[in-house]
């Protein structure tokens, strides 16, 4: 009786397939990329029944025209000059599985004005008679 159910369960698992990623796809969060900052760069793999899961380091391969990389994310120095990036992703055990897109470099960087020295004195101060009433 054993052995018939270890034979029943050998061939099943022989039936039995593992998912295999057939596509990727860029998954972006942002329009542009920002420089001096980590830019994370979402691919996510489409695997042969339907699903899309999140693709890490350890399964895809990046390149891109300009930047460095550390894991998922671009980092673009701050005076890069470049108006885009063409970032290309593939799959480290299938090559020819493979994706390009360009992402535009955000342009102009608003940062908020810094507060003078006076301001945040005023500021503290304000705060600090509120919080004993």
């Amino acid at each position: 009786m054993k052995n018939i159910f270890v034979i029943i369960l050998i061939v099943f698992s022989f039936g039995a397939k593992a998912q295999k990623i057939e596509t990727i796809h860029f998954n972006l969060y942002t329009d542009s990329l920002k420089k001096g900052v980590h830019n994370y760069i979402n691919v996510d793999g489409k695997y042969s029944n339907g699903s899309f899961m999140p693709l890490m380091t350890n399964e895809v391969v990046f390149t891109s025209s300009a930047g460095k990389w550390d894991g998922n994310s671009l980092i673009l120095e701050k005076n890069c000059k470049t108006d885009s990036v063409v970032i290309t992703a593939w799959l480290k055990d299938r090559p020819e599985v493979k994706k390009s897109v360009t992402i535009y470099t955000k342009r102009i960087e608003v940062e908020p004005p810094l507060k003078t020295e006076k301001e945040l004195l005023e500021e503290w101060k304000k705060n600090s008679k509120k919080g004993r009433k």
